[in-house]
């Protein structure tokens, strides 16, 4: 859809060619049921799986949030005041969660893992790094990574958080707790202070 390396930046408002094709992809995404092989898949960024056979989404998210936080916690707690508060907020509110149908979950859908033809149509997802789990993971994660660091990028969040309100129709407090359970899963996955520039975007946000 776009590359990172062509200097071509999103428009303020996004157009509509890109936010079709974007919720094309959500909902064939959401389309695939998850299945317990998938559920067997080790994440990108963590040492060990999803691992659940049985437990709900919510559930196993809250208990890999609680492990991602300690692996650097100290790191992360300089730069988030009350961290110990915010991870016990979003675990607690993760597990209040209810039940939701689960699907395959992309985790990293971006410009340049999305291919389209020359019609504007997606041909092809690129760069899994997720496993199955709540569609509504997925948008809030898109939503919020779609663009990270550009001029316009807090303005793109929220124009992708009304969409995905809108439709597929997912909870504006969800989105918002999923975004906060991903800052607190991949804060560190490529560094562990302020020269990192996902670090500090996850830092960012968690505050």
């Amino acid at each position: 859809m776009r590359s990172d390396g062509d200097g071509r930046r999103p428009a303020r408002d996004l157009p509509r060619r890109e936010t079709d094709a974007l919720l094309t992809v959500l909902c064939a995404l959401a389309s695939v049921p998850g299945s317990d092989v998938m559920r067997r898949l080790v994440i990108r960024g963590t040492t060990g799986r999803c691992g659940r056979a049985t437990p709900a989404f919510s559930d196993a998210l809250a208990a890999l949030v609680e492990r991602a936080a300690g692996r650097n916690r100290g790191a992360l707690a300089a730069h988030v005041p009350g961290l110990a508060d915010v991870v016990f907020r979003t675990a607690a509110s993760l597990r209040a969660l209810p039940d939701r149908p689960e699907s395959v979950v992309h985790g990293d859908l971006v410009p340049p893992n999305i291919h389209l033809d020359e019609a504007g149509h997606p041909v092809a997802v690129l760069d899994f790094g997720f496993t199955v789990g709540d569609p509504a993971f997925e948008a809030a994660v898109t939503a919020v990574v779609w663009d990270m660091y550009g001029p316009d990028a807090a303005h793109h969040t929220a124009e992708l958080t009304r969409l995905f309100a809108r439709e597929p129709g997912h909870a504006e407090e969800v989105l918002d707790l999923y975004r906060k359970a991903y800052a607190l899963i991949t804060y560190d996955l490529f560094g562990t202070g302020p020269h990192d520039g996902h670090f500090r975007w996850c830092a960012a946000l968690l505050r």
